[in-house]
């Protein structure tokens, strides 16, 4: 399979847009790669007031042209894989291509806000980073309760999340710092709409359900909570 991915190559698509360089392998829809497109489009034109400090040590100021910087030197090309996992999204294989994302059908056929979607491709950008050990996930705890005693599931696909390797310990992972990316364009975005910092809030707050010990309380602090 990952040599028939590899011979693909030859046919991939590419795309330049304000910024973001990126390659589509071919067996991805053009109803898709429009919308990642557009997404990040979306991401590359934010402006913000100002940024909390977790925010700025990790993508900077509060400006699309730090997202787009942070997400094209980490990166390069989209494809489409099971990632082995049902319960996956989308996925870094770093034995493979550490500046490849993979997206399951679980990204195509669950409908979220742009924002959100955005969230997961920063996410997975954020796993490129072979310097930090690709921010390896750690595994959540079982059971995985919420403050009211609710069984914490994935926003996104609804699947349980207890003993699965779906935390960060670190709001400099994955989880946290999409998280704070999230957080930030809810409060200080000066040109969003209010739905689009109304869904920021609502996927920051859930994402927040992932950070476990320490990483919680940091990024609650960083946020003013």
């Amino acid at each position: 399979m990952r040599y028939l991915k590899f011979l693909s190559a030859l046919a991939i698509v590419a795309f330049s847009i304000k910024g973001f360089c990126l390659q589509f392998d071919p067996d991805l829809s053009q109803d898709l790669q429009k919308q990642m497109k557009e997404d990040l489009a979306f991401m590359g034109q934010i402006k913000g007031a100002k940024q909390t400090p977790l925010h700025q040590q990790i993508f900077g100021q509060l400006d699309g042209e730090n997202y787009k910087t942070f997400f094209e030197t980490r990166i390069t090309s989209v494809g489409h894989d099971s990632c082995g996992d049902g319960k996956a999204v989308a996925c870094v294989m770093p034995f493979y291509d550490a500046h490849k994302m993979w997206i399951t059908d679980n990204f195509i056929k669950f409908s979220h806000p742009q924002v959100a979607r955005a969230m997961v491709v920063y996410h997975e950008a954020r796993h490129s980073e072979g310097k930090n050990g690709f921010w390896s996930h750690a595994t959540c705890p079982t059971p995985f309760l919420d403050e009211n005693g609710n069984e914490i599931k994935s926003i996104w696909t609804g699947s349980t999340l207890a003993g699965e390797p779906a935390c960060d310990k670190t709001p400099f992972g994955s989880y946290g710092s999409s998280t704070i990316m999230l957080h930030n364009i809810s409060q200080y975005c000066v040109n969003c709409t209010d739905k689009v910092k109304m869904d920021a809030k609502i996927y920051s707050d859930d994402q927040t359900g992932r950070l476990i010990g320490k990483a919680k309380e940091d990024v609650k602090k960083d946020f003013g909570m």
